[in-house]
């Protein structure tokens, strides 16, 4: 009762405070104070849409569209009222660079006359790179003038564009925001992508699994250490290492298995591991990172070797497998799975920039946009891996033989499901759709061409070629970022066994979906992750786990809840 009374206190302080009224001429308002006014007073969406649209006191037009098209500096805003709350949205305006939407970070270039240049890489080629700037204005700058380039961490959209607002013309910004969402007739419906996804009655619970006091940091894998009992992996991202987190009665213990060391600011570095499945005897595992040499980024997929008791890395060089070289700093893959057929799984995104504009992820000779399979085992005369004699595009004019199937935007996370062969993919989506597909040898997933199901252009559309839709896809009103997952396999007593239960990583949501034929059958909401849901983990026993971003790995209970 004493809590509630003060928290009433400091609220009807605020109101207070915080009335246009109290505001001079001479005063400006603090970012804390357009913050709390624009939560707690709705404002006026028809004010702030005249705003929004007015040149001269924001000038938002000139970066951004509403309309679903795209084609300015910054991202679209057709959604956003799906896509964010109002935090989020109030946070985007008071600090631009502290939540970048993703492939909008500005981009610095220095040619080698001196020239700087900055700002949205919209294209990108090994011969050119095109800048898009304020109002619309592109420079098309050739790979050989560059001297320099680097992407800031800065967002493109300018600083204190509230600082010429009171609270109260803020607030009716931010209402207006809010209302940018897509209309159901915009929908073309789908029997995959139902508009209303039902929730459990009673949802699944969430129990830490990691000490919530010691936070990963930007943890981002997480998973059984095959052939040494009740020990798991976990990697972190900016970090560059995988700890070992063993469980035993009196606590947990972490220890360091790899440290990569840091890479430059913006650099991703540690995205994905995978354990030979002979493991526990070869000890060899795999990695992918992404790395910066140069002016050039890329992915780059290791083999290394654990020490004998399996505990650490032997301390000798990786071995580099393969270099995917990205345009931009975005959908740079990140997942590696072995199959049930022995063969190493990579997915790789088109790597940018947004809307794929030169069309990676339809183009069979680059590796972008892929599902890539390889043979460990068998090494190629002069490569470091074989290929599988039945890869689809082997012998296919012009195209990589390492592709297992295309057409992929961002494939984070993917899994196979034992029993049946399926692979399961999560393909983070464009603007408007989230997607998971069942992935298939020779499959035309349909990036850039589609985005679920819906067309996105006909650019890179190939006559003859078809296209697979998605199990299932759904909209912003549901998440911005799929986070594939597993099947689950632990108990064959649950209602949940067999059911493909996933994730969307911005808004915590979790999903749980059946089908047929690669055909959407259930589809249910089943619980929250209180932080940003970056991947599922699993164990030996099939029991699952959520990775959150903010560094606290959770298990995830089924025994208290149904799927229905």
């Amino acid at each position: 009762m004493q809590y509630k009374s003060a928290t009433v206190v400091f609220a009807a302080l605020c109101i207070t405070l915080l009335s246009p009224a109290a505001f001079s001429q001479a005063t400006r308002p603090s970012s804390q104070a357009y913050r709390t006014y624009a939560m707690m007073h709705q404002g006026s969406a028809d004010a702030g849409r005249s705003l929004f649209n007015d040149s001269k006191t924001l000038a938002c037009t000139q970066c951004h569209t509403i309309a679903g098209t795209g084609g300015k500096a910054g991202p679209d805003l057709f959604a956003i009222g799906d896509k964010y709350g109002r935090d989020d949205l109030i946070t985007s305006i008071l600090d631009p660079s502290a939540t970048i939407a993703v492939g909008y970070s500005t981009t610095v270039i220095r040619t080698k006359d001196g020239q700087l240049h900055q700002g949205i890489v919209k294209e990108a080629s090994n011969d050119f790179v095109v800048l898009m700037e304020a109002q619309a204005k592109t420079e098309r700058i050739a790979s050989g003038d560059i001297a320099d380039q680097r992407v800031t961490g800065k967002s493109f959209m300018p600083e204190g564009l509230a600082s010429g607002l009171t609270v109260e013309q803020f607030a009716d910004l931010i209402s207006y925001l809010t209302t940018l969402k897509a209309p159901q007739s915009d929908v073309v419906l789908n029997h995959g992508m139902p508009l209303e996804i039902p929730a459990l009655k009673t949802p699944v619970t969430l129990i830490p699994f990691s000490d919530p006091a010691k936070l990963f940091s930007h943890p981002t894998w997480f998973g059984s250490l095959p052939g040494v009992k009740d020990t798991y992996a976990v990697t972190e991202h900016f970090a560059g290492k995988i700890w070992l987190l063993k469980k035993t009665p009196d606590g947990e213990q972490r220890t360091v298995f790899l440290d990569l060391g840091k890479q430059p600011p913006n650099i991703k570095n540690l995205l994905g591991i995978v354990f030979h499945p002979e493991f526990a005897t070869n000890r060899k595992y795999y990695f992918v990172r992404h790395e910066l040499r140069g002016r050039q980024i890329a992915s780059h997929v290791y083999q290394a070797e654990a020490s004998q008791d399996l505990l650490r890395d032997s301390g000798k060089p990786p071995v580099e497998l393969l270099e995917l070289d990205a345009f931009t700093d975005v959908h740079y893959g990140g997942c590696l799975q072995f199959g049930p057929d022995g063969y190493l799984y990579i997915g790789m995104g088109d790597t940018g920039p947004q809307g794929d504009p030169g069309g990676h992820a339809q183009n069979l000779s680059m590796p972008l946009g892929k599902m890539l399979r390889i043979d460990v085992e068998h090494p190629d005369a002069g490569k470091m891996y074989g290929i599988p004699k039945d890869n689809p595009f082997i012998g296919v004019e012009g195209a990589r033989p390492e592709i297992f199937a295309y057409g992929l935007r961002e494939p984070w996370r993917f899994t196979f499901d034992p029993p049946t062969g399926d692979l399961w993919v999560g393909d983070v989506g464009q603007d408007l759709f989230e997607e998971v597909d069942i992935v298939r040898r020779g499959e035309n997933m349909g990036w850039n061409v589609f985005e679920g199901f819906q067309r996105f252009s006909n650019k890179y559309r190939v006559e003859g070629r078809t296209f697979t839709p998605p199990v299932f896809a759904y909209t912003r009103k549901y998440g911005q970022s799929v986070t594939g997952g597993y099947v689950y396999r632990a108990d064959k007593n649950s209602s949940f066994y067999g059911v493909y239960i996933f994730a969307d990583y911005q808004s915590g949501r979790l999903f749980a979906l059946t089908q047929k034929d690669r055909v959407l059958d259930q589809v249910r909401l089943i619980g929250q992750c209180p932080q940003h849901a970056v991947s599922i983990g699993k164990d030996d026993a099939g029991n699952l786990y959520v990775v959150g971003y903010e560094g606290t790995i959770y298990r995830i209970d089924l025994s208290n809840t149904k799927f229905e």
